[in-house]
């Protein structure tokens, strides 16, 4: 699989990571290890997980700590969820102290390769502390980088602060306002870019989607935007839409969350052909410019 410098850092980073959200619940640790070596025998040297993703960490920590020279292993901090953080509060400088250690506990390992805020107000993120508490964590040596996690003018706070070395920022067909107003600002500043959600949590392929579903609002833009692709069968549809988030400008891996222990194995021959080629990629841009309603914000 091919990799790519991850921005000013020292990582090779795979152009697929896998994302914990989805085995954060209901999966048992043989499961999780299945999942999780399938896609490391895949090609991916990216682990992206989350403080708040239910079991996540731990089950991560059980499955494949064995193997923690095979990946790369991201996390995030900042709500006060789960075991231990019962008397906290979201964005406080102790939750978060308190939820990076906790981290490393579940992950089974003394460090990780990038702490990344979670989606933090920009309320709080002006108030700079948070920022002073991961900047301390690097400095112990219980990560190697720190990175900021979500969208909008958020992200672009946090790009301007100079302090992360990293953003991950939705990215996919049904949301591209990132492409013009905030990749630019992290690419000036070589940041390591990961794309979330790059699939649109394919929503095409489910007609009866629930107005609750995680991936409704896609679904809803993808009804406006009307890619030809899309009926072009599954696996076409999918490849496109993989290969044209890997294909924007700066974007170093694109973190794809499944529960099926084949589906890395299918999305590394998904994503074989490479980018997509110039005209195939301003075709797709152009449609976004000619049909996404202009209110359209990136999605966190």
């Amino acid at each position: 699989m091919e990799r790519r410098q991850f921005g000013k850092t020292d990582m090779q980073v795979s152009v697929l990571g896998f994302g914990g959200s989805e085995i954060g619940s209901g999966k048992t640790v043989a499961e999780v290890d299945e999942i999780l070596r399938s896609a490391l025998d895949a090609g991916l040297n990216v682990i992206d997980t989350a403080a708040c993703y239910g079991d996540s960490e731990e089950l991560i920590g059980r499955a494949v700590s064995t193997r923690r020279d095979d990946y790369y292993l991201f996390t995030k901090c900042g709500h006060a969820s789960g075991e231990g953080l019962e008397d906290f509060e979201d964005w406080d400088p102790r939750t978060i102290e308190a939820s990076i250690d906790r981290s490393l506990q579940r992950l089974r390992t003394d460090h990780v390769d990038l702490l990344q805020i979670h989606t933090c107000p920009l309320e709080v993120l002006r108030q700079g502390e948070i920022i002073n508490v991961l900047q301390k964590a690097k400095r112990m040596g219980k990560t190697r980088y720190i990175g900021y996690s979500g969208t909008n003018e958020n992200a672009r706070y946090a790009i301007r602060t100079d302090a992360f070395d990293t953003l991950q920022t939705s990215l996919n067909i049904a949301d591209q306002q990132t492409i013009d107003f905030t990749i630019p600002m992290a690419v000036e500043r070589n940041m390591g870019i990961i794309a979330k959600r790059p699939i649109a949590n394919a929503a095409w392929t489910d007609p009866n989607i629930d107005k609750n579903a995680y991936g409704y609002s896609y679904w809803e833009r993808l009804q406006q935007l009307k890619y030809d692709f899309l009926q072009s069968g599954p696996a076409t549809a999918l490849a496109m839409a993989l290969r044209f988030t890997l294909s924007t400008p700066g974007v170093h891996t694109a973190i794809v969350g499944t529960t099926n222990p084949t589906r890395y194995a299918q999305n590394a021959a998904l994503i074989s052909a490479g980018d997509l080629s110039d005209e195939e990629y301003q075709e797709i841009r152009a449609i976004w410019e000619q049909r996404a309603d202009q209110h359209w914000l990136g999605l966190e």
